[in-house]
């Protein structure tokens, strides 16, 4: 399956095993027992590249979350925090520190490991407070890409949409080139790079001067891959803002995938029992790990929803099969052989019931009527059905004071679809938000404006329909079951950014000059030089390797829709993507939401 990728050629284990290398060496710095003091946030993403066995394995005993007051007991010899170089946090670890009872004896060694970089603020910071002289080894772990699948790669930096377009802080995107450094280093040069975007210019530019400023990362690796594609997300603000409708997208929209795990209400995976009325219904959240590891999840993740039923029930039919043969095994040889299957069955169909658990609560919302009037309003505004005018619906979900969240993507499609608002109904919206939901959101619709999302049409022209039927991204006849276009990850349309990454390999950008003019920020193209006897002989038939790198987030429909490109018989593009943040619309926008706090007098 896709995410296994057809030909395996990139395989991202190597990736890891440097991240494992890197902790294990600093581990083994700081000797004897060890407590890790953990920033909370970093916790999912460490998982996807250590499990606590190894851990365990360099003599960390004990796990804490980071928080004021005193350290919790622990018989160790050395305290490690491991944080992200926050000031808010410098303050948490300094109150850690100073209430460290200095008179206990054997004393405790402090360490601490930046992540992903060192911040000459942060040691400053520790340092006016008193205690940075405390700690032993104060180093940097470069956790910069942490594959997600093998197909995926994830920088997981929640605010990097934010820090690049309303605070022009480019620090992610520092982190951005320097993954991508790494990545060449262990994967050979890209030589070709493609690029849409201000902040797109920005990494390729700080690629190249990485590459000037340390002559000595010119390696002799093969190239794995063929090309580099940076796209940014302000480039296509709408994609996200949509309702994801394939499987793996509508459980990230409905329920949130963290770091590659779940938490689903627990009632539908009780085990019924005969006669008990139902009563001890488990309380705790259920929570599984989404990967393509799993066959039937690698199978399904990436349908359109309307397609899984179907794939769910044909499964149940041959699992049901395999476990009628034990009654036709006579032999001991056959016996022998129905048993070793017995575990990949039993695997499969405990697989099969939890899928079909969760198809039947997405299932609960998405024939719901609110579903409905939701999505026929956000596939009106993406076909350009009465984009500038006040929208009914919205009004009438203001009125009824439906979450704020659905509300904001809403209108941002609205203005998105329609280059803008006209100013009337864009205050018309504004005094209606506020009224409603508060006069402290004045901060987010501040925030929205800025980034682009939710702005007056300030041209006088709305170019979206142009921009629309160039690069087709609504298709009226779109197959859910046996797709033959991408759109079928939004039940109709195309995802602009994924659009755009299909044409640059047929027929190529040229073909659309003047649509990506009217796009924001420049587009480039960049070669990097391989040394001689590197360069490629393409063998008949061999897929070419395409990286597409979104700055600023990317959803699960652009990810299966990559995917679906993929594995297109005549495409003969594997693709592979990498992203500061895996998104979803609800995600996005919260994190540019602001509370304006009441004065504290």
């Amino acid at each position: 399956m896709a995410a296994h990728l057809s030909s395996g050629r990139v395989n991202l284990t190597a990736l890891r095993e440097a991240g494992r290398r890197e902790l294990r060496e600093f581990l083994d710095k700081c000797a004897g027992s060890k407590a890790i003091v953990w920033d909370e946030y970093l916790t999912g993403p460490f998982g996807l590249i250590a499990q606590y066995s190894l851990l365990k394995e360099h003599e960390v005993e004990k796990m804490f979350t980071l928080k004021p007051g005193r350290l919790p007991q622990a018989d160790v010899k050395n305290i490690i925090f491991f944080v992200r170089p926050k000031l808010e946090l410098m303050d948490i670890i300094t109150d850690n520190v100073l209430r460290e009872d200095r008179g206990r004896a054997p004393q405790r060694d402090f360490h601490i490991l930046f992540v992903p970089r060192r911040s000459l603020l942060c040691e400053q910071w520790l340092k006016e407070q008193g205690v940075l002289g405390s700690f032993i080894h104060r180093e940097q772990y470069s956790l910069d890409l942490i594959p997600f699948d093998g197909d995926l790669l994830s920088m997981e930096s929640e605010s990097a949409f934010k820090e690049c377009y309303l605070e022009s802080d480019q620090t992610s995107l520092y982190h951005a080139a320097k993954g991508l450094m790494t990545l060449q280093a262990l994967y050979g040069t890209i030589p070709q790079i493609f690029g849409k975007g201000d902040c797109a210019r920005h990494v390729a530019n700080m690629m190249i001067r990485m590459k000037r400023e340390f002559p000595g990362s010119q390696n002799s690796i093969f190239p794995i891959f063929d090309t580099l594609l940076l796209l940014d997300r302000n480039v296509d603000l709408l994609t996200p803002l949509a309702t994801q409708l394939t499987y793996e997208g509508l459980i990230d929209e409905i329920y949130g995938i963290q770091n590659t795990y779940v938490k689903l209400p627990p009632e539908k995976f009780a085990p019924k029992k005969q006669g008990d009325g139902g009563k001890d219904l488990p309380t705790e959240p259920k929570k599984l790990q989404l990967n393509s590891a799993e066959e039937l999840y690698a199978e399904i993740r990436d349908k359109n929803f309307n397609a899984v039923g179907s794939v769910l029930s044909k499964k149940a039919k041959i699992i049901s099969a395999a476990f009628e043969e034990r009654h036709h095994a006579k032999t001991v040889g056959e016996i022998k052989q129905f048993v070793s299957q017995l575990p990949h069955m039993q695997a499969a169909r405990s697989s099969l019931a939890n899928h079909t658990s969760i198809a039947e609560l997405i299932k609960d919302i998405t024939t719901s009527e609110d579903f409905f009037d939701n999505l026929t309003v956000e596939q009106e505004f993406m076909s350009g059905i009465d984009t500038d005018k006040v929208n009914n619906y919205i009004e009438d979900c203001i009125a009824q004071k439906h979450p704020l969240i659905k509300i904001l993507r809403l209108v941002c499609l609205q203005s998105v679809c329609n280059s803008g608002l006209k100013q009337k109904v864009l205050d018309h919206y504004k005094r209606e938000i506020l009224q409603t939901y508060g006069y402290e959101h004045v901060l987010t619709l501040n925030n929205l404006e800025k980034a682009g999302l939710l702005k007056p049409q300030t041209s006088g022209r709305n170019n979206y329909p142009t921009i629309r039927k160039t690069l087709r991204l609504w298709m009226d006849d779109v197959n859910e079951q046996n797709p033959n276009d991408i759109s079928y990850v939004y039940s109709g349309y195309a995802p602009l950014s994924v659009r755009l990454a299909q044409l640059l390999v047929r027929p190529g950008w040229r073909s659309i000059e003047e649509v990506l003019k009217m796009l924001p920020g420049p587009h480039f193209e960049e070669r990097q030089q391989l040394p001689t006897g590197l360069q490629k002989k393409r063998q008949h038939g061999e897929n070419r390797v395409t990286l597409v790198f979104f700055l600023g987030g990317v959803t699960y429909a652009e990810i299966a829709a990559l995917r679906f490109l993929s594995q297109m018989e005549d495409g003969g593009t594997e693709y592979v993507i990498a992203t500061t943040k895996l998104i979803n619309g609800t995600s996005w926008i919260k994190s540019l939401m602001e509370k304006l706090e009441p004065a504290p007098f």
